[in-house]
């Protein structure tokens, strides 16, 4: 592989997996080769792990892309990308590794093309650290839309960690270039409530969340939803808080685990949906840093969020080794900056 490659230092910032999907994202569109080292390397188990490899091989299979050490394990990655080939894709993940965020990887090549396309992803539909499908289709795609492309996705069954199993269909009808997104206003509230998701664990478990969701922000019965998840594959419990305004809806979420209380499971989310309302920002952090590539690949946005965190600056960084743009931060108050393009 002779190919001039940008060399993307894996270990940067945050030093995750963002990395790495960025990096494929970015690649695709572009056409530009990389080389990504020191992969995962502060990380317990360092390098690719089953998600990102994934990840790996989904791009290369629609960009027809010359690769190296696309392996469990590797902290070094080559990727020399092709032209992208829109059509019907099929990717399991082969464990509860999260499907949003393989398609938080191919869809900006997708949706940049002169073809529509269908994916079918297997593997995770909530996970712990991954936005949940619940904010794929009420937060994030609906401003993708307002970018232009036309983009659906539906659930065909819930996968949790460890047992995995989920299936997540999405239709991507594209276009050829991105419209500028602005959200520097939250404008109105329109709407709040909160849902518990809830697969093979005793009902109280949702009740007790609900409670406390109900005693620390006000919410009256009609708000709070239980949706009992017969179809999953295993255990799972996942909080769910919408906050639906003028110009956004932010979803919360926080997930049950071993051993901790469901009381505390709630509290997390709460205290989620509080500093959000707190801050006055229309973007909360996680939206935040899903905004910032289709805004570079647009040319121009902005947004309002609260204090960007380390993962948000990391994946500017990445943006800037491919695309030489720059982001500007400026705080505007205590708990509210405004990041924008140009």
């Amino acid at each position: 592989m002779s190919e001039t490659l940008l060399n993307i230092d894996g270990a940067q910032g945050e030093g995750g997996g963002q990395i790495i999907r960025s990096s494929l994202a970015l690649s695709m569109c572009l056409k530009k080769p990389f080389q990504i080292t020191h992969i995962r390397a502060n990380r317990d188990r360092p390098g690719l792990q089953r998600q990102h490899l994934t990840a790996v091989t989904a791009a290369a299979t629609i960009v027809d892309a010359d690769v190296e050490g696309a392996e469990i394990g590797s902290q070094r990655l080559v990727f020399i990308p092709g032209q992208v080939q829109p059509g019907d894709y099929h990717f399991a993940i082969g464990t509860a590794g999260s499907t949003t965020l393989v398609l938080q990887t191919l869809l900006p090549a997708l949706m940049l093309t002169d073809k529509p396309s269908t994916l079918v992803l297997e593997g995770g539909t909530h996970n712990h650290f991954a936005p949940p499908y619940d904010f794929l289709v009420k937060s994030f795609l609906p401003l993708i839309q307002r970018m232009g492309p036309a983009i659906t996705a539906r659930l065909e069954r819930t996968g949790f960690a460890p047992g995995g199993g989920g299936i997540l269909h999405v239709t991507i009808q594209p276009v050829k270039s991105l419209k500028p997104l602005l959200i520097t206003e939250r404008g109105r509230i329109l709407q709040q409530g909160a849902e518990v998701l809830l697969a093979h664990l005793a009902e109280h478990i949702a009740y007790r969340e609900l409670k406390v969701i109900a005693s620390t922000l006000g919410y009256a019965a009609d708000q709070l939803h239980f949706r009992p998840v017969e179809s999953a594959y295993g255990p799972g419990n996942v909080v769910l808080i919408y906050v639906q305004s003028e110009s956004v809806t932010e979803v919360f979420s926080a997930f049950g685990e071993r051993g901790l209380p469901a009381e505390q499971v709630a509290e997390k989310a709460v205290n989620e949906v509080r500093h959000y309302l707190q801050s006055g920002a229309a973007v909360g952090k996680n939206l935040a840093d899903q905004l910032l590539i289709p805004i570079a690949l647009a040319g121009q946005g902005a947004f309002v969020t609260p204090k960007p965190s380390l993962h948000t600056l990391t994946n500017i960084a990445v943006i800037r080794q491919f695309m030489n743009v720059e982001f500007t931060s400026r705080q505007l108050n205590p708990d509210a900056w405004l990041i924008s393009l140009p």
